[in-house]
């Protein structure tokens, strides 16, 4: 029997000063009152692909194409907060993401096509480069949070580097996902 592991492709946040700022930017989103649970600091990460439960065979085969995708290592400015879909019905809190979208959206587009060859269906939401700070789980204070939302549009939390593209895998438990790296492809610098 195959074990298998809840598993996603993406480049983690490796710079504290980022991480301090996301996290003041939490605080801010958490006063408004609403009915929110925060990602843990330490797992913020920009998504790549969500895959789903697979095996560890098939966790080497992602590896396998992973290891072809080309990209040098890139800065990505984190810049401004939003929501998906909408503020009228927010679900998730988002922080943006400027230079090096481009980027992300290349690895992403080389990626998918490897991905599905291996029998991964097409992501229905396709890819929008952003970092995940807080799940809305109901409408309680929206317009408090809209309002947090708009005033900080611009909210800037620096500039990262995106160095190592990693298969993670997420351990569901009842104090939130545990995150480890299983794989990953780290190219030199040019």
């Amino acid at each position: 029997m195959s074990q298998f592991v809840r598993a996603f492709l993406a480049f983690d946040i490796e710079n504290e000063d980022a991480k301090r700022k996301l996290g003041a930017a939490q605080k801010l989103v958490a006063q408004t009152g609403a009915d929110i649970k925060l990602v843990e600091t330490e797992n913020i990460h920009m998504t790549i692909r969500f895959l789903g439960d697979i095996t560890l065979n098939m966790a080497d085969k992602v590896f396998e194409e992973m290891k072809k995708i080309q990209f040098t290592p890139f800065n990505v400015c984190i810049n401004g907060l939003g929501v998906f879909p909408s503020l009228s019905y927010p679900r998730v809190v988002w922080a943006g993401i400027t230079e090096g979208a481009d980027q992300l959206r290349n690895v992403f587009t080389q990626l998918e096509p490897k991905i599905q060859s291996l029998g991964f269906t097409p992501d229905p939401k396709g890819f929008s480069p952003h970092l995940t700070i807080a799940r809305i789980r109901s409408a309680r204070n929206k317009p408090q949070l809209a309002e947090c939302i708009t005033k900080n549009a611009k909210y800037d939390f620096g500039t990262i580097k995106a160095q190592c593209f990693r298969l993670k895998r997420s351990e569901l438990t009842p104090s939130g996902p545990i995150y480890s790296t299983l794989k990953e492809v780290c190219p030199q610098q040019q």
